[in-house]
């Protein structure tokens, strides 16, 4: 599973890249050239609009690029802190189940400290992700 995600993510590394090195060298193809017509055309006058009295131009909000960053890196933070910890709950999982594979009559002893050890994974990562959130709102 390993080698074609490896294989993968070096097969989009290299088209991203394949662009600039396949390029040819060839000239640019040369553009037809327009010969003058005469005067451009004609455009309509432009009527001057009215500002009535008491009336003020509202300006858009200026972007705010710091609070744009800082949502985009919380919602990136969030995403990380969820798939970490189903991954850290997958592994226990998985090495439970190969334990009672292994000593089937010893079940009951490694199931709660499974469980517990889940429950900490879990807390750990939901506190994650109420701390981007609360990064997105402050």
């Amino acid at each position: 599973m390993k080698k074609t995600w490896s294989v993968t993510a070096l097969v989009l590394i290299l088209g991203s890249m394949a662009g600039p090195l396949l390029a040819t060298t060839a000239e640019p193809p040369v553009l037809p050239k327009f010969e003058d017509v005469g005067e451009p055309p004609v455009r309509p006058p432009v009527v001057p609009t009215v500002k009535h009295a008491g009336e003020t131009k509202v300006e858009p909000p200026a972007a705010n690029w710091s609070k744009a960053i800082s949502v985009v890196g919380a919602c990136l933070g969030a995403a990380i802190a969820a798939a970490g910890g189903g991954y850290g709950v997958g592994r226990i999982g998985s090495a439970c189940i190969e334990s009672i594979a292994r000593q089937p009559e010893a079940a009951r002893d490694m199931f709660a400290p499974m469980v517990v050890a889940a429950g900490m994974v879990e807390v750990g990562m939901l506190f994650a992700i109420v701390v981007c959130l609360l990064g997105i709102m402050m």
